[in-house]
């Protein structure tokens, strides 16, 4: 079989080879119905400045068509002699058949302007596709180190070459608050900026001494939503609630509780959060307000994580409020809190998207959970009746260090390597049928407190999201050896699209960041953790 067939990634269902060839020309024609316009155009904007051809209408060439008999995202792809047919259940499922046929093609093509003339041929073959999982999802963090929007709508691209359909973007936390809010205008000029940062664990206690901050106009979400959009990837976006609030705090005082100081340097949990005050909660509901009418996801993440009662045990307005609330203590408090939320997103026709720690004292109705405290919360919230995303820190963390070489830049967490990462399932054992169909999907997550560019970004992120796409768009089944030996085509086009790809024998001199140490941890130390983190989970609803 051709070489390029076996280094399709995600691999595909079901690739048969056919006699012949198709060679792409300048002249060669692309036809598309009127439903189909938006890929069309992407697909020239694509191809078209690396192989000089424009795809103008026409019959004949390549042609793009919706057949509803097919599973929504997926598709068949034809190539013989005569020309190129792409079909698919959807929009969607059309364009993942129009990201393989650029992997049929050599890697120059992939490149942004014209390093060779062709000829541009793709081999003879009919290959037949879907995914397993709807959600195939990818979290990229911009509130511990901004990223600017054109870095992100790269990485939306790169997300999309491997047929990931949702970018969950965590928009704020202590270290940083990153969205425009009507009204709000503290927001942007005092939380979206700290003067120092933390360089490496926060146990060495390092700082550079620099400022750093950004935020984005509600244009510019706009622009990345709309970007997404034209690439079949749902935006979701979260802003963090009850707790990750310093930033917010800091820039509005009143909402907490006496804290007066600047945007958190340090990483780690801070303990200044909401109080749980009506005015308070009018805030949140007008952030919320904000997200739904730029984002048209039909799921807003609220975070609901990491949120220390601490404030709140000595907080006379939480007092006041268990009190009218008739809750039992500070501990209801967040359940209670976050139920305000979803009734308010329900109210604007979405769902709420949090953290698994909202599962503590019950989860609202109709609440999606995203699953990250290892294994458990997932089997947790099928069972409870949830809709989960599955993404333990112990599998699909992507910031985690990639191996025991001292040269990996600023190694934290446990070791995650790319074969872990590609052994990674998204559905538990134990889980009954009806839990089972419960799991989304799953996302890798991309923290980025040691990642201070899309540089960074890309040596922690890639060749491990490659391994992750494949792990939720084929079956459970798969072979790491098989997928070992395709890596290396697939690099190639990596390279081509300028990817700063972790090496697959290990990190370069100029990787290392010995200026912002790490902090190692081993998996059992770590899973003995998340055992006591999800104590919660354990203990009846009080």
């Amino acid at each position: 079989m051709n070489e390029l067939f076996t280094s399709l990634l995600p691999r595909p269902s079901s690739i048969a080879a056919v006699p012949g060839s198709f060679t792409l020309q300048t002249s060669t024609p692309l036809q598309a119905g009127p439903d189909l316009v938006a890929v069309a155009a992407w697909l020239r904007a694509a191809l078209g400045p690396a192989t000089g051809c424009a795809l103008p209408p026409g019959d004949g060439g390549i042609r793009l068509r919706i057949d509803e008999e097919l599973p929504g995202e997926g598709y068949e792809l034809d190539v013989g002699p005569t020309g190129i047919a792409i079909a698919g259940g959807s929009p969607a499922g059309v364009f993942h058949g129009a990201q393989t046929l650029r992997q049929l093609l050599p890697p120059a093509t992939l490149r942004r302007s014209r390093i060779a003339d062709g000829p541009w041929q793709v081999p003879g073959c009919r290959i037949v596709d879907a995914p397993r999982f709807a959600w195939r999802g990818v979290m990229l963090d911009v509130a511990r180190h901004f990223m600017p929007v054109a870095d992100v709508l790269r990485f939306v691209d790169l997300a999309a070459f491997h047929k990931l359909n949702v970018l969950h973007l965590h928009l704020t936390d202590d270290q940083g608050w990153r969205i425009e809010v009507p009204g709000r205008p503290r927001l942007t000029s005092v939380g979206a900026w700290r003067p120092s940062t933390m360089l490496g664990s926060r146990s060495h206690d390092r700082y550079d001494g620099r400022p750093h901050g950004g935020f984005y106009t509600a244009d510019d979400l706009r622009e990345i939503v709309g970007y997404a959009a034209d690439r079949h990837i749902t935006v979701v976006p979260e802003v963090d609630m009850p707790g990750h609030m310093q930033a917010a705090v800091a820039a509005y005082p009143e909402l907490g509780h006496g804290y007066d100081g600047p945007v958190r340097t340090a990483w780690g949990v801070s303990p200044h959060v909401l109080n749980v005050g009506s005015a308070s909660l009018d805030f949140c509901r007008e952030v919320l307000d904000h997200l739904c009418d730029i984002f048209p996801s039909e799921l807003i993440g609220i975070g609901g994580d990491e949120c220390p009662t601490t404030e709140w045990q000595e907080s006379p307005v939480a007092w006041e409020r268990i009190r009218a609330e008739k809750l039992a203590g500070p501990h209801q408090l967040q359940p209670w809190f976050t139920a305000r939320l979803a009734e308010h997103l329900a109210a604007r026709g979405r769902r709420l998207y949090g953290w698994d720690e909202i599962l503590a004292g019950g989860a609202p109705p109709g609440a999606v959970i995203a699953a990250w405290r290892g294994v458990e919360p997932t089997v947790h919230a099928a069972r409870a009746g949830h809709q989960v995303v599955a993404c333990p820190d112990t599998a699909v963390y992507l910031d985690y260090r990639q191996s025991d070489d001292p040269g990996e830049p600023t190694p934290v967490g446990t070791r995650l390597t790319l074969a872990d990462v590609y052994a990674f399932d998204p559905v538990p054992d134990g889980l009954a049928p009806a839990e089972a169909d419960r799991v989304l999907g799953a996302q890798a997550n991309v923290w980025t407190e040691h990642l201070e560019s899309a540089q960074r970004v890309d040596y922690q992120v890639f060749p491990r999201l490659c391994a992750f796409a494949e792990a939720v768009w084929g079956p459970a089944a798969r072979d790491f050896a098989e997928f070992e030996a395709r890596l290396p085509a697939h690099l190639a086009r990596l390279d081509a699209l300028g990817v700063n790809y972790r090496p697959i024998t290990g990190p370069r001199p100029w990787d290392a960041r010995p200026d912002a140490p790490g902090n190692p941890r081993t998996l059992a130390d770590r899973l003995a953790e998340l055992h006591e983190m999800t104590a919660d989970l354990r203990r009846p609803v009080s």
